[in-house]
């Protein structure tokens, strides 16, 4: 998200986020923007599309959004000169070896007044991302420089957030706390995750816990910086980019564990469609970690 988003500067659920300075969040004027540059409609009205004659047609709500979901942490090593360049003007990888992490989610999301949760099929999506740390002004934050989901809404509100979002398959072992046929957070289990593009798998995970840990990785809990983009389309538009995060309250970790960790990605699979991506593939793997994890994303702010 999602691994997606702000990031607890502490651990542990009662911990303040990290937060850079308010500026101005995402509204209603700023979707208009992308859509019509120095335009309003005076008939439509949405946040999002599609725009109606009463705004209630939009496929994203505003916010606030409400996530709540479990993940699988990865930690790896990556080529730093490879990573790199894969950062925008501003942000500077972070020193260490594992600088890396890839992430396998599920999530259930509401809006303000939980409008969605009546419909399990429209409030719940699974992802992956790829994960850097870097740093902005000294400050510790992430960059996600590719993501996969399997949902046209959580694909088109990270678009607005400004997250690389693509189409993908992505499924986790889930979690019951009853049986042996579901995962639990114990010494010994075994939980894994997947990630399928145009039906060819790209990668796979598997960690086996050994141990609760008192907090979750660090990179876990560092606001995610992404770029906002405009794609050029009428000639008129600016395609600059500028850097964005998300402001973010309400982060709970639940019980963190950790273990060894197995991660593979198909490079054959991966050259035929993406050479870029394969420079951002592992040269070692580290440790593995299981967390619940909830946020309430507010808005956006840019950095610059």
């Amino acid at each position: 998200m999602s691994a997606a988003a702000y990031r607890s500067a502490a651990s542990g659920p009662q911990s303040a986020p990290l937060c850079f300075p308010p500026l101005p969040s995402l509204t209603e004027s700023f979707v208009y923007s992308l859509c019509m540059p120095g335009k309003t409609s005076s008939k439509l009205s949405g946040y999002s599309y599609p725009l109606s004659p009463s705004g209630g047609s939009s496929m994203i709500t505003p916010p606030p959004w409400h996530f709540s979901g479990n993940m699988l942490w990865i930690e790896y090593a990556v080529a730093r000169e490879a990573a790199q360049a894969f950062l925008p003007d501003g942000l500077v990888l972070s020193q260490g070896a594992l600088t890396a992490a890839a992430v396998f989610s599920e999530w259930e999301w509401c809006s303000a007044d939980a409008r969605e949760s009546s419909d399990p099929v429209g409030c719940q999506f699974s992802e992956f991302q790829i994960v850097l740390a870097c740093e902005h002004l000294g400050r510790p934050v992430a960059r996600c420089p590719y993501a996969w989901v399997d949902s046209a809404t959580s694909l088109s509100r990270g678009w607005i957030q400004g997250m690389p979002k693509q189409f993908g398959s992505v499924h986790l072992t889930r979690m019951f706390p009853v049986g042996q046929a579901g995962g639990r957070r114990r010494s010994g289990a075994r939980l894994s995750g997947s990630l399928s593009v145009h039906d060819r798998r790209f990668a796979s995970a598997t960690i086996t816990l050994q141990q609760p840990e008192g907090s979750a990785p660090p990179l876990a809990r560092v606001p995610l910086v992404h770029s906002q983009m405009v794609p050029r389309w009428t000639g008129e538009e600016s395609s600059s980019s500028r850097l964005i995060t998300s402001q973010v309250s309400g982060v709970e970790f639940g019980d963190v564990w950790s273990g060894t960790a197995e991660l593979e990605f198909d490079r054959e699979t991966i050259r035929a469609r993406d050479r870029d991506l394969l420079s951002l593939l592992p040269l070692e793997t580290g440790t593995g970690y299981s967390f619940a994890y909830a946020e309430t994303l507010e808005g956006g702010a840019y950095l610059d």
